[in-house]
């Protein structure tokens, strides 16, 4: 029953419909209820841990971006070119604020 509501909920149904559904098939009302919290809970939660698994990533790249681009600025003589790797730094701005937004979100979503 569980994917059932997994499986709705991805789908964009109502949580009212969700819990309509579960009674319908001879779910108290109460546990179906029950069911459709726990289930909005586990999705929050695990959403969380992938914002911050893509914050940490993001933080990663856009640092080591800099910290090359400053290491390779340092070491060229005046005159001489340096690597600037915007593409590490702008891609890890964009994780990282991504998974700060995964981070943020409400335990539950009606």
């Amino acid at each position: 029953m569980y994917e059932l509501v997994a499986e709705h909920l991805e789908n964009g149904t109502p949580v009212a419909q969700i819990e309509s559904i579960l009674r319908e098939k001879g779910i108290a009302p109460d546990v179906a209820s029950s069911m459709v919290s726990d289930m909005l809970k586990t999705r929050a939660a695990m959403l969380r841990e992938e914002g911050g698994r893509n914050m940490l990533q993001g933080a990663l790249w856009c640092i080591g971006g800099i910290l090359v681009t400053a290491m390779t600025y340092n070491m060229a003589s005046e005159g001489d070119t340096y690597i600037v790797t915007w593409g590490a730094i702008v891609f890890g701005a964009i994780q990282f604020f991504r998974g700060l937004g995964q981070s943020a979100t409400p335990e539950t979503r009606v």
